[in-house]
């Protein structure tokens, strides 16, 4: 990582600069055996032993390599079980608690992390994490809460293993319906039950763009692909939908097109897919106003690339598509997805937002390497370390 790249020009450059190599006995700044222990204690979540905390120390001193003493960190197993558990249960339930059971995307997440996979492919592969034991359900969680229960190593990839969602037992869906994440069973639980399948859209911008709808309003968008469920007057007055209902809508709703054929069925207790057939979700309260759009398949189509949100730099092959596997791609190739992928590793290390002008060149650098470097959250999570062990 070019950290003079980071630090030249910023108004905390000398600051930083010192806090990062200083280890003069007596300043009062943390030597590199400090450093290494702060490291360890915020990536891990617990004190090192003596001989991890000597190999840290020795990489940050002897070597002036920061992020391998990162590395190091990242081979206790706590970090596969504790941290990485709880940076991204969050992500997979509507309260966004922490508290919730290991699932099918929390231990994918974990098994992509651990296994260096381009984590643009959480949002498109055909790919699961499951135990070795064969036990994964279609319909229920139990799987996963006794993996948990066992405190069963998720470091080991002979514990925690790669599969194809495809061939599950019991799988509807064919490799080119899979969205990683996305489609695993936690995930429809979560965003598919009830609804009209907005909430998909909306919880996969505020994870993996880190925006919420407010963020992306723009009522200078056609409003030509908004559904029939929403009224053009409410409460008698246009401009209400105009000024309002149009700055989520007219970019939403065409893109949650691409769910059209996914359901949750609460009584199976699995998410459904039904290929050629729109679920009745994505059709109701056509009265509402009947000159809406009418959902016909699981076409998408990003609105966003112009006007306000094209800041987001939509990179995908195309701006339009079918089916949730061609949006995974469209949402994980964007620059955005790069830069939040940083910033809530950045929130989980350093224990702040980034806020300076340092903080905010980090993340920029970061996300560079992060897409020059395959996309590695590893190599995210060692560069974000490294960064903040002096403060």
């Amino acid at each position: 990582m070019n950290w003079v790249r980071i630090l030249r020009g910023t108004p905390l450059a000398a600051v930083l600069l010192f806090g990062l190599i200083a280890s003069w006995p007596g300043t009062g700044v943390a030597g590199p055996r400090e450093q290494a222990k702060r490291m360890h204690d915020r990536l891990v979540g617990v004190p090192p032993s003596e001989a991890v905390l000597g190999s840290m120390q020795s990489s940050i001193e002897n070597d002036a390599d920061p992020v391998a003493a990162a590395y190091t960190a990242m081979e206790n197993p706590i970090f596969y079980i504790s941290s990485l558990k709880n940076f991204a249960t969050p992500w997979t339930n509507v309260p966004q608690t922490v508290f919730a059971d290991l699932n099918d995307y929390t231990a994918t997440v974990i098994g992509i992390i651990r296994d260096d996979v381009p984590f643009d492919q959480v949002l498109y592969a055909d790919i699961v994490y499951t135990g070795a034991s064969g036990s994964y359900s279609q319909t229920d969680n139990l799987h996963y809460q006794q993996l948990e229960q066992n405190r069963a190593d998720l470091s080991d990839p002979s514990v925690l293993v790669r599969r194809l969602q495809s061939t599950l037992p019991g799988s509807q869906l064919p490799a080119a319906a899979t969205a990683g994440v996305l489609t695993t069973r936690a995930a429809g639980e979560a965003f598919f039950s009830a609804g009209t399948n907005r909430r998909m859209w909306r919880f996969t911008a505020m994870n993996f763009l880190c925006r919420d709808m407010e963020q992306l309003n723009d009522i200078t968008r056609p409003a030509d692909r908004i559904r029939q469920d929403i009224g053009r007057s409410p409460g008698g007055d246009s401009r209400i939908f105009h000024n309002t209902c149009v700055g989520c809508h007219s970019g939403m709703d065409p893109l949650s097109g691409a769910y059209a054929y996914f359901e949750w069925d609460a009584t199976a207790g699995r998410v459904t897919y039904t290929p050629g057939n729109v679920t009745d979700k994505h059709l109701i309260n056509a009265n509402t106003y009947p000159g809406g759009y009418v959902t016909i398949d699981d076409s998408w189509v990003n609105l966003w690339r112009a006007g306000p949100n094209s800041s987001l730099d939509w990179r995908g092959p195309a701006a339009s598509g079918n089916g949730m596997k061609s949006l995974g791609v469209e949402v994980s190739a964007s620059r955005a997805f790069s830069e939040c992928q940083v910033e809530k590793v950045f929130r989980r290390v350093c224990l702040r937002a980034p806020e300076s002008v340092a903080d905010r060149a980090a993340v920029q650098s970061i996300a560079d390497d992060f897409e020059a470097g395959n996309r590695s959250m590893k190599l995210v999570f060692a560069e974000t370390a490294a960064f903040c062990m002096g403060n």
